[in-house]
């Protein structure tokens, strides 16, 4: 099984938490049973999370090898021009070291993408821009510190698509069943994820009722031993 969903900001990417008092989980939105995220979003950041219950594909998904794209559509305080996006495509240096170049564009306010809760704040006096910036990397707040980098701080960060998968419709807190891509036996073992959109076929396009298991025909899902520490 796997499911897309759209994260809310503020929703860890598990489903407890022991802090005190506990911040919001993944538990609130009725998704199926021993699925986990295939993958991170921070806490603060919005948009497309992965889950399934196949260990093979949370560690191939997870992966810094796994070469799907993942884009961000992002709010950032400053007006910046083709020149100021240069270095982003040219793949700039962070303190864990160089990025890979990323595609990047100037775009206009998402007008399907409802206002944030709690809002984004803005300062009347400073413009700010929509980007969307594509990477086919993950490391820790990566998009947040390109940004910033080039004197253009994340106001809000929201993950429109992961490979072959995107919101495409789904409003924050909901989510649906998609096709799983087909791990093949190899790649399971080796756990080499590079290739793992090979027969990759079509996303299913209903919601999947809370509790709903994977179709007939479907890899048996494996068990995912690392992540029984939430208890699910």
């Amino acid at each position: 099984m796997l499911v897309a969903f759209h994260k809310p900001m503020d929703v860890l990417c598990q489903f407890t938490d022991r802090s005190t008092p506990p911040r919001p989980t993944l538990a609130g939105f009725g998704l199926p049973k021993r699925v986990y995220a295939a993958g991170r979003l921070d806490f603060d950041s919005e948009g497309l999370l992965l889950l399934t219950d196949d260990g093979a594909l949370v560690a191939a998904i997870g992966s810094p090898k796994f070469d799907w794209p993942k884009t961000y559509l992002v709010q950032v305080e400053g007006d910046p021009d083709d020149a100021a996006l240069r270095p982003l495509r040219d793949g700039i240096v962070l303190k864990d070291g160089p990025t890979k170049p990323a595609a990047v564009e100037r775009i206009e306010p998402p007008a399907w993408l409802l206002p944030r809760v709690p809002p984004v704040r803005v300062r009347q006096t400073v413009p700010d821009a929509w980007l969307r910036l594509t990477i086919r990397e993950g490391r820790n707040r990566q998009v947040r510190r390109m940004t910033a980098s080039i004197g253009l701080p994340t106001l809000r960060l929201v993950r429109e698509s992961i490979g072959p998968y995107a919101l495409d419709g789904l409003a924050t807190g909901q989510w649906r069943e998609v096709e799983a891509p087909v791990l093949p036996d190899r790649l399971r073992r080796s756990g080499a994820p590079r290739s793992a959109t090979q027969g990759l076929r079509s996303a299913g396009v209903g919601e999947a009722p809370p509790g709903a298991r994977a179709r007939p025909g479907r890899a048996t899902p494996g068990l995912i031993k690392p992540w029984t520490r939430d208890g699910r």
